[in-house]
């Protein structure tokens, strides 16, 4: 990747986030003298805190421990004060980057001298504190404020005559790095060694802080001064789901064991835990291995890069690969992939910013991907996409008692290659030793309970998979047993049955063959109760099965029952029985139930037959039917509003009842106001208790709003189109001067002039509803004209209130506008006889002259335009 040197870490926290306390450390040290068997040693301790932890502090003094590296005894304590603290903050100026964060945090240093007596076993120094940051995503949920151990390590003579003169590995790489989720990054760990000791890196446990106590929970590291470290062993962090002390950033992110270089693909975003360790080896022997461990502050940011994952696997099912830029920077704006097969032959090729291409043949393909090829950022990457279907990982387990081994038998197949790697984790959490790379190993389980087994399966070919089986471990192992009651007849023989991984032993074994198998026969003649015990492995566990006998089968039936036609009943004899068979017949729902349900069609009757082995037993009972009493409510009905209708309703019941409440008759005249459904209810005296029901709907249409339009003049003859709504059909009246008196929309034409023809339209809908509306029209013996008049008085007594426009021969109102004496426009409109009010914004307008404009359109189609003024009076 061309900007990988351009990635930075994040050790801090965003200043939206609510960080708390450290946020990594470290320890190494140097030799100063050397005399009559000791060695001085300058030991330094270097801590990060987040600059968004304004209100914490490090510990000053902080306590230092040592111990025996063998031991773990206490070879003293001190108490270190703080030395020096610095801030340290950078942005990247990268353009390829979007949204770079601003890296800030403080270090403090505490340096310090001890001498120790030169011993075979060597010295663990620590440093601990109660509280790393909050909401670490590599950890299980719920560990916030979690405590961190720091240590450096001093060999012995017992690894090297001349170990204890040794100058530790110091970690030298840059804190000051940014990395982007969901973007490749690279991050060194590199170390020097002042002897040249050969170095070796690996990922480790991050420590936790156990037994350990703090003075004042409000600052830094816990409190103004921390307290006595506790001796090791130590204990790693709870990693989460899909991490782990190899993997602290995921699978996608690996260190150089040569070169501490750490590259890949960053997770998600979220806070981090990486611990790195790095061995000294002097001659080959490793003789001291030190730590550094960070959070990781992992942001939203982009990178303007080509990013794919290293493999595709097609291993499963399909053989088709979708694949996309993991980058998502908005900088991106040009995309070619190039796949090629195993002998360098271009398979596909696009400029999509999504591949997409199903591979004909199985193999292994390239994937290359170059972006913004010929513009700024450009990049390439390249990836193998595995194409190997029919690689299926599984595996089966055996046992599964506390304290014995657990037998997991891999069952992984494939189509091409053959399986060759397997990493078991037998999912105990509290211990990272449960790990197996043998293809069928044992483990034990030192506790009860529920535990989620993981298998990690590769293949000769590069697939890889992984595949998860919950076992549940007990206190002893299950057994299974077919019944734990049974009734026989005897002498009927009887197998028993059980089920479960190990030896069966049965007891009594009296009238019994078969005792130490899962599966004895007996031959019983009196109530007998049996015991089974199961043996794996040591592992024990009893149950019992108890056999009652009887002499004969008991029956007795159900009384002859009346039912309403079409209903269910269930039938309930009372017997012994323990096998029923009900003879076939009309309505018979379960033939092999000893309580069936049944729904006659008419008047019938059941046999049944009940038997303990071969005892049996018979009897019947006769389900007789009424019918429902009849209940019609007649048909749905349409109605017009304000209207009635008459319901007809018809029964052969005894009783009846309306729903809502009618007068008592089948023939009841409703006027509802709104459609409403109307349920007749009919009972009967006949043996059927159930009423019958039926409903009619009487719906209401809308009332018919009719509309005739708005009140106009014209002139002698000119065109006036009229325009009625409300309806389907129209009839206006008078009909003279209509063009179409049955036409919504007639054009009327008046040959003499009339102070005010009253016009009626008859509207009905689609029933026959209907209403009418009025309009009046004057008639003027003149040209087109707009009347507007000289004064107006708006002091609201319905008298003169308004300056508005009056339209004869008029089609169209374009605009009527009202201007004030200085030229402010006071009102605007556009409708015929509709106008001004006197009032502007709410406030009433002062005395006084207004003018006004009115632009119109005939009926001629002709337009028409008239300017004047008028009085405001009070």
């Amino acid at each position: 990747m061309k900007h990988l040197s351009l990635l930075m870490l994040i050790m801090a926290f965003s200043a939206g986030l609510r960080a708390d306390h450290i946020t990594g450390g470290e320890m190494y040290y140097t030799v100063l003298s050397r005399a009559n068997g000791s060695t001085t040693y300058q030991v330094t301790l270097k801590q990060f805190r987040s600059c968004g932890t304004l209100n914490r502090s490090f510990y000053n003094p902080i306590y230092i421990g040592v111990y025996n590296r063998a031991s773990n005894a206490e070879i003293f304590m001190l108490s270190v004060p703080l030395n020096r603290e610095e801030q340290l903050s950078h942005t990247s100026n990268d353009p390829c980057i979007t949204r770079p964060p601003t890296i800030c945090y403080y270090v403090g240093y505490w340096h310090f001298n001890v001498t120790l007596q030169d011993s075979p076993d060597g010295y663990i120094i620590t440093s601990q504190v109660t509280n790393r940051v909050n909401q670490i995503s590599n950890l299980e949920p719920g560990y916030d404020r979690i405590g961190a151990t720091y240590t450096a390590e001093i060999p012995g003579t017992a690894q090297l005559a001349t170990a204890t003169n040794n100058r530790s590995a110091r970690f030298t790489g840059s804190d000051l790095v940014t990395v982007c989720a969901d973007n490749p990054f690279q991050y060194s760990f590199a170390a020097e060694d002042p002897d040249n000791d050969e170095l070796r890196y690996y990922f480790c446990e991050a420590y936790q802080t156990i037994g350990y106590s703090s003075g004042n929970p409000g600052t830094g590291g816990g409190g103004a001064t921390s307290q006595p470290t506790v001796p090791p062993p130590y204990v790693s962090v709870p990693y989460g789901t899909g991490y782990s002390q190899d993997a602290p950033l995921g699978v996608r992110v690996s260190i150089d064991p040569v070169t501490g270089l750490i590259t890949g693909i960053a997770p998600e975003v979220g806070i981090y835990v990486v611990t790195v360790c790095v061995q000294e080896l002097r001659n080959g022997i490793v003789i001291a291995t030190q730590r550094k461990d960070l959070q990781l502050n992992i942001t939203g940011c982009t990178l303007a890069a080509a990013t794919l994952l290293p493999e595709y696997m097609l291993c499963g099912n399909s053989q088709q690969l979708v694949v996309a830029n993991r980058s998502t920077s908005p900088l991106i704006a040009r995309w070619n992939w190039e796949f090629r097969n195993a002998a360098g032959q271009l398979v596909y090729s696009s400029a999509n910013p999504v591949a997409d291409f199903t591979f004909a043949l199985p193999g292994t393909y390239s994937v290359k991907l170059t972006t913004n090829r010929g513009l700024q950022c450009p990049d390439s990457t390249e990836a193998l996409a595995l194409v190997y279907p029919g690689f299926n990982p599984a595996f089966t387990s055996a046992g599964s008692c506390i304290a014995k081994p657990v037998s997991f038998t891999d069952q992984t197949t494939t189509a091409f290659g053959t399986v060759n790697y397997w990493n078991w984790d037998f999912g105990q959490a509290i211990t990272m030793t449960d790990r197996s790379e043998d293809q069928n190993p044992d483990w034990t389980y030192p506790s009860t309970g529920r535990y989620t087994v993981t298998l990690i399966a590769h293949n000769s070919v590069g697939c890889k998979d992984t595949v998860q089986q919950a076992i549940d471990i007990l206190d002893k192992p299950p057994i299974g047993l077919a019944f734990r009651d049974t009734l026989i007849c005897p002498p009927d023989p009887l197998t028993l049955r059980a089920s479960g991984s190990g030896n069966f032993t049965w007891s009594p074994a009296v009238n019994m063959t078969g005792s130490q198998t899962a599966t004895p026969n007996v031959n019983v003649t009196s109530d007998t109760k049996y015991y089974v015990d199961l043996d794996q492995n040591g592992c024990l566990n009893r149950d019992s099965v108890v056999i009652r006998t009887t002499p004969q089968v008991t029956l007795q039936m159900p009384a002859d029952t009346l039912i309403c036609q079409g209903d269910t009943i269930r039938l309930r004899p009372q017997s012994n029985g323990l096998i029923y068979n009900w003879a076939a017949a009309p309505g018979l729902l379960q033939a092999a139930a000893p309580a069936p349900l049944v729904s006659p069609p008419g008047d019938t009757r059941y046999f049944v037959t009940a038997s303990v082995s071969a005892c049996t037993a018979s009897g019947s009972v006769w389900v007789r039917t009424v019918p429902y009493p009849l209940a019609r409510a007649g048909n749905d009905t349409v109605i017009c509003f304000g209207t009635e209708a008459q319901l007809h309703a018809a029964t052969d019941g005894s009783g009846f009842a309306w729903s809502p409440a009618l007068p008592g008759t089948l023939d009841p005249v409703v006027r509802p106001t709104g459609s409403t459904a109307y349920v007749f209810t009919a009972t009967d005296t006949r043996g059927c208790p159930k009423p019958s029901r039926d409903t009619v709907l009487v719906t209401v249409l809308p009332k018919v709003q009719a509309y005739a339009g708005r009140d106009t003049a014209v002139v002698v003859g000119q065109p006036l189109r009229l325009h009625a709504s409300g309806g389907t059909r129209y009839e206006w009246s008078p009909a003279a001067g209509l063009s179409d008196p049955g036409n919504p929309d007639p054009i009327a034409v008046y040959r003499s002039a009339n102070k005010g023809l009253r016009l009626k339209v008859l509207v009905q809908d689609q029933a026959g509803c209907a209403d009418s509306a009025f309009l009046t029209v004057k008639v003027y013996n003149t040209l087109p004209q707009v009347f507007v008049p000289t004064a107006f008085t708006p002091n609201g007594d319905g008298v003169n209130d308004w300056l508005r426009p009056i339209g004869a021969g008029i089609s169209e109102i374009r605009y009527f506008r009202v201007y004030n004496r200085w030229g402010r426009l006071v009102y605007s409109g556009n409708e015929n006889n509709r106008g001004w009010d006197g009032r502007t914004k709410g406030e009433l307008q002062d005395n006084g002259t207004y003018v006004w404009q009115v632009s119109a359109v005939d009926y001629f189609g002709a337009d028409f335009f008239l300017s004047g003024t008028a009085t405001l009076l009070r």
